[in-house]
C-alpha cells in the first residue's frame, strides 16, 4: 500500500463531510423537504459550526480606491490603425 502524502486528508475530508450534512439539514428546512421545526438551540449550533468550517465569501470583499478623488481604475481603448 502506498504512503499518503498529506497525513490530514482524512480530518479534511472528514470536516467536509459533517458541512455539508449541516447545510443538508438548513436546505431541507428551507426547502419544506423537512416540516418539522429546527429547535433555536441547534440552529444557533450549526451557525457556529459552519463558520468554523466555511469560509463565509460575503465578508471577502475588494475594494478599489484611487488617491484624492481620483478614479481607482483608468482604462485606456487603443485602436489599431488599419
Amino acid at each position: 500500500m502506498a504512503a499518503r502524502l498529506r497525513k490530514t486528508h482524512q480530518e479534511d475530508v472528514r470536516a467536509k463531510i459533517q458541512a455539508s450534512q449541516l447545510i443538508n439539514v438548513l436546505q431541507n428546512y428551507a426547502l419544506g423537504v423537512t416540516e418539522s421545526e429546527i429547535p433555536m438551540g441547534r440552529l444557533k449550533a450549526i451557525e457556529i459550526l459552519l463558520r468554523k468550517s466555511v469560509p463565509d465569501l460575503s465578508q471577502s470583499s475588494l475594494e478599489l480606491s484611487g488617491k484624492e478623488g481620483a478614479p481607482a481604475v483608468q482604462v485606456n481603448i487603443v485602436k489599431a490603425k488599419s
